[in-house]
């Protein structure tokens, strides 16, 4: 889980400031999917993750960026992200979001 966004920066326009951040994944070898209030982003190996977060972080212009990192590192077996949501639906016996 990835968050990168402007702190405390009145003249920056934030949600410009957070598809830099964004964009500058591109450049990385990683798969990424953005919602909300976080990105969800993939990669084969740690350093090509935390090199593309310093990337999205430092893509942010502004005075003060706050940068939220989570890690789950499966080191022993291959998880991708869909894997681990559609686990959890196989439970509730329905997808995992309201229709509401």
């Amino acid at each position: 889980m990835l968050s990168v966004a402007p702190v405390d920066s009145p003249g920056v326009d934030f949600d410009a400031e957070i598809a830099s951040a964004i964009d500058a994944l591109e450049d990385f070898d990683v798969r990424y999917q953005t919602n909300p209030m976080e990105t969800t982003i993939e990669a084969d190996g740690i350093d090509e993750l935390l090199a593309a977060v310093k990337a999205a972080h430092e893509a942010v212009d502004a005075p003060r960026v706050g940068t939220t990192v989570k890690i789950d590192h499966y080191r022993e077996d291959d998880l991708a992200v869909e894997e681990k949501v559609d686990r959890v639906e196989d439970h509730l016996g329905r997808e995992a979001a309201s229709d509401r």
